[in-house]
């Protein structure tokens, strides 16, 4: 049968009708964007004092935090285990803390299914402290005062920063689910 009119659902809404995601970019966007997030530190960047924050682990925050569900509690293990690799922390650092976060959101997840932002900014604010001041005391240096407050500003915007990274995964979520394929 031959259409009447080549441009009848050629509109905003029409193009989208009988696609379905890809599976394939549905799964690999959340692992990709983490693993990429532990690997940006690396880069060089000139500062006498640590400024970058943790984004491998802020990325896993912001997934679990703006997609509950979205990735399973055993994330941690492999997730810690690659940013072990890069990061310069003890070994095995990462993969305790990041499966003991994701333990602990499931945990409160549990207790508050309902939540607004600033519940979830105050909860990631309260893990990324704990994490760079976890750190801080199992880097192997002697904890000191001067040394505490070389991690306060590290520390200030990887809290002020978490915001951007919730926007940036609301963003990569609707990349993950765009139709791609024709069903």
């Amino acid at each position: 049968m031959e259409r009447m009119e080549p441009r009848a659902r050629s509109d905003a809404y029409g193009s989208r009708i009988n696609r379905s995601h890809s599976p394939l970019v549905a799964n690999i966007v959340p692992w990709l964007s983490i693993l990429l997030g532990s690997l940006l530190p690396v880069f060089p960047i000139a500062a006498a004092l640590p400024m970058v924050p943790p984004l491998g682990f802020l990325m896993l925050l912001g997934w679990r935090l703006v997609r509950p569900g979205l990735l399973p509690v055993w994330a941690g293990f492999p997730l810690g285990l690659f940013d072990d690799l890069f990061s310069g922390q003890p070994f095995g650092f990462a993969i305790l803390f990041w499966s003991a976060t994701l333990l602990a959101i499931e945990f409160v997840e549990m207790r508050l299914p309902w939540r607004a932002f600033w519940q979830d900014w105050f909860t990631a604010g309260i893990l990324v402290a704990a994490y760079i001041l976890g750190g801080w005391m199992l880097s192997g240096a002697t904890p000191t005062l001067p040394s505490f407050v070389a991690l306060v500003p590290q520390l200030v915007f990887s809290i002020l920063v978490f915001p951007i990274i919730a926007r940036f995964i609301a963003r990569l979520d609707r990349l993950r689910l765009r139709r791609w394929k024709r069903v």
